[in-house]
């Protein structure tokens, strides 16, 4: 029985700096990028992966897709992803047949040019596609993926509450879970560093903005409408107080790594800035909120 190719319901481009990658909502609520958007953005045209790609379909072997065809990224593809690159989504967009990859695709084979460019054994002319993989990276963050496409075609104008659900689910817990210190004293010492306080240590009272910073650094950018569950699922008492921390009700699984890995990226751009002003623009840039206007450059 020949598996049933789904339409795309909405379409649009992801615009990330300046490189451009069709996208498409599938009826089935798939979030997808084109092969041919992807591969461009990887300006993956080269004659050796075009000619890796052949000898892999003369041998009788799946080919990868041209901007993971090098053999020199084969060791930092992970099987879970090489299974899914192996295998990508037809669908239909009015008449035509389109081929692409899951959305939440693209940061994965972003890490693995980035991992071989650490282990230096990317050949030079491969270095600027992972100039290009470092670019979306920051752009994307990871879990920030599904709400650009949904923002970039329009669907999140329309999409259920079920779906948003299933998002939250994955981050946060039914009931709260046992404490743990999550964010590290660095994070603090440079929210004061950055708006020039004196820092005294942890022991003192902070300013009760730094409540509301964190709330926009961390919370807002995690996952979409992450923020507005923490709220309704850890209100204030009467005396504004929070009995219980935001984290303790993020998901071992999903939520917490996402947690954590999102707080040390915020803390190395915090220290590549040199004013808040500065910070707030990085961040702006690579960890979007949900509807978010990417900001324009000004000197300091």
């Amino acid at each position: 029985m020949t598996e049933k190719i789904l339409k795309a319901t909405h379409i649009g481009k992801l615009e990330i700096d300046d490189l451009i990658i069709p996208c498409a909502v599938l009826e089935d609520g798939q979030r997808i990028l084109t092969e041919t958007g992807i591969s461009k953005a990887f300006k993956s045209r080269s004659g050796s992966s075009r000619l890796t790609k052949k000898i892999d379909i003369e041998l009788g072997r799946p080919p990868l897709p041209i901007f993971v065809a090098s053999k020199r990224l084969t060791p930092f593809i992970s099987n879970e992803l090489m299974d899914g690159l192996l295998n990508p989504v037809q669908y239909k967009i009015k008449t035509q047949v389109v081929k692409g990859y899951p959305a939440e695709y693209l940061p994965k084979i972003c890490d693995v040019w980035l991992k071989a460019r650490d282990a230096k054994i990317l050949h030079a002319s491969q270095l600027n596609k992972a100039k290009n993989a470092e670019i979306i990276i920051r752009a994307l963050a990871h879990l920030g993926i599904i709400a650009l496409v949904d923002e970039a075609t329009g669907y999140q104008e329309i999409r259920d509450k079920d779906a948003l659900q299933k998002i939250l689910d994955k981050y946060l817990l039914k009931e709260y879970a046992e404490w743990a210190k999550r964010f590290p004293d660095e994070f603090y010492q440079e929210i004061f560093r950055l708006n020039k306080w004196q820092w005294k240590g942890m022991k003192l009272n902070r300013p009760s903005i730094v409540g509301t910073y964190t709330n926009d650094i961390v919370y807002k950018r995690l996952a979409p409408g992450v923020l507005e569950e923490l709220k309704k699922l850890n209100p204030p008492d009467e005396k504004g107080i929070r009995k219980i921390k935001h984290h303790q009700f993020l998901t071992q699984d999903i939520g917490h790594p996402a947690l954590q890995r999102h707080i040390y990226a915020v803390i190395v751009l915090m220290k590549a800035s040199s004013s808040w002003r500065q910070f707030h623009g990085m961040l702006a840039k690579a960890f979007p909120q949900s509807g978010d206007q990417m900001p324009f450059d000004f000197d300091e």
